[in-house]
């Protein structure tokens, strides 16, 4: 599938083996639990009502409604950024996040990486659409889930289109101090200030946790079908909205089985390392789960899993101390 745009006037240029290229356009456009022989995260709900409900009720009304219609006015000035175009060869060195509108967004740049090499990249920026996962077809970046999916599995150069937006970081789930008092402005509403900040933030983030635990239950249950890729797809949009290390780690964990599952080994070995990162730590569930067959006899996972695994460092140690005064290891 190709992504049609307008005509537009490129710059290009070459820095550390990436191409990069501007362009002015205006398109058209532990908790370990495995019910299903996956492990999962418990699902949290959404807490209670505060008191004075009238209060409440009048409060939140009027940011819903202010919320929808930032998300309107945000899909307004889409298209008004600059767009430009990048090729990169792994690693990236970037790392995406989840918008508010499902969309992905660049969330940080390793320095000196090669996405850094370019000088195009700034935080906040939209993917718009990339390389198909080998080919010349270029795919719109639609979702996030298909996106990172598409990003991981890339075979060769990737080409990414994407949206300037200037170090805008607006695509997360949390209101701003100045979209608040912009819905009060709009409503007609006085209300203390900080305390409706605090409240509607805390409200996404509820929403925003709920709709994780949703997405790892239904990837579990792609995974159980042997429908990897689609699994593959839920697993990361929760990896995009910013989890909670616990979250992180099991989500990252059972992408890593989705790579082995798929053969994909070196997607396979990244996506553990970040599980481990992220404090998972069941290292016996790495070394004999089946579903890692594939990432296990990759020469990369035993120094991967030594960097991480303490009691094993420490067991070598102690074999090694023995064995100066005659002990053998048992």
């Amino acid at each position: 599938m190709s992504l049609a745009t307008t005509p537009s006037t490129t710059s290009c240029s070459s820095n550390g083996g990436a191409r990069g290229c501007r362009r002015s356009s205006y398109p058209r456009f532990p908790l370990l639990q495995a019910p299903i022989s996956r492990i999962s995260f418990a699902a949290v709900g959404i807490a209670r009502t505060h008191q004075n409900p009238p209060i409440g009720r009048r409060n939140t009304a009027h940011l819903a409604k202010a919320a929808e219609q930032q998300q309107s006015d945000a899909e307004e000035q889409n298209n008004k950024y600059e767009e430009y175009e990048v090729e990169l060869v792994q690693p990236y060195g970037l790392k995406f996040a989840k918008g508010r509108d499902g969309g992905t967004y660049i969330d940080a740049i390793a320095p000196g990486g090669a996405a850094d090499k370019t000088g195009l990249f700034t935080v906040g920026d939209r993917v718009v659409a990339t390389s198909a996962v080998f080919g010349t077809e270029i795919w719109p970046a639609a979702e996030y889930g298909r996106t990172m999916y598409t990003i991981r599995q890339r075979i060769g150069p990737l080409l990414m289109r994407m949206q300037k937006r200037y170090g805008s970081t607006d695509y997360s789930g949390e209101l701003t101090e100045k979209e608040i008092i912009r819905a009060e402005r709009n409503s007609g509403v006085v209300s203390n200030k900080v305390r409706e900040i605090q409240l509607q933030n805390y409200m996404k983030k509820m929403e925003q946790k709920q709709q994780r635990a949703d997405d790892l239950r239904v990837g579990l249950q792609l995974y159980k079908e042997a429908k990897y890729e689609e699994a593959l797809e839920k697993f990361e949009s929760v990896l995009g909205s910013k989890p909670e290390l616990d979250e992180a780690a099991v989500a990252s964990y059972n992408v890593a089985c989705c790579y082995s599952k798929l053969d994909q080994v070196q997607a396979g070995l990244s996506a553990l390392e970040e599980a481990m990162k992220s404090g998972f730590e069941d290292f016996k569930r790495i070394r004999t789960d089946p579903d890692l067959t594939n990432v296990r006899a990759s020469p990369g996972f035993d120094p991967l899993i030594k960097r991480f695994d303490e009691s094993f460092i420490n067991e070598n140690a102690i074999n090694a101390i023995k064995s100066l005064f005659g002990f053998k290891s048992k």
